[in-house]
């Protein structure tokens, strides 16, 4: 009997302790929106970076398939990505590349280092008082402060997952698959 209660009584603290960590890691805040994305942003500059580090320059113009781009290409894209969207969302001026997809690996990863760098800054004003507001992304596709903010998160999904499978079908672990050190 007397068992039987320290196991109620140590399954009730265990409940009541995961009860409060939840509300605590729940609890509002002012910006919702754009606190995620900023909270997203150190987690996939160390991992696309590191991505790109981690691709052999001899590798840059591997594709899987022959309608598949380059790794070069997606690393390429995915810093003009990030300093378009990103200067939307700040409502600056997006950093120009004059780079292309034969570039040599170090420019490239300066490159992506570079527009991780923009979104950092650019991002840094932003908050959730616009998210309504209309945001031009280009000819005939307009969008809304939220939308860009969402976009932006999804192409580091997107562009992660990517490079994460070149590196893998090139047997490369990615740094998110990296054993902690």
């Amino acid at each position: 009997m007397k068992n039987s209660r320290w196991l109620v009584t140590g399954c009730a603290l265990a409940l009541f302790g995961m009860i409060a960590g939840a509300q605590q890691t729940t609890m509002p805040t002012a910006n919702p929106v754009s606190a995620t994305v900023k909270s997203q942003l150190a987690r996939f500059q160390k991992n696309m970076v590191g991505a790109a580090e981690a691709m052999p320059p001899e590798k840059y113009s591997f594709k899987p398939t022959p309608e598949s781009i380059t790794f070069a290409h997606l690393v390429l894209h995915s810093a003009q990505a990030n300093n378009n969207l990103c200067s939307k969302i700040s409502g600056g001026t997006a950093p120009e590349l004059t780079l292309t997809d034969t570039d040599a690996k170090d420019k490239l990863v300066a490159a992506l280092k570079a527009s991780f760098d923009y979104c950092t800054t650019a991002l840094t004003t932003a908050d959730d008082s616009k998210l309504s507001e209309a945001v031009n992304l280009g000819p005939n596709r307009q969008s809304t402060h939220a939308g860009v903010l969402i976009l932006v998160s999804d192409e580091w999904f997107d562009h992660y997952a990517g490079l994460a499978m070149y590196l893998r079908l090139n047997g490369i672990l990615p740094p998110s698959a990296q054993p902690a050190k």
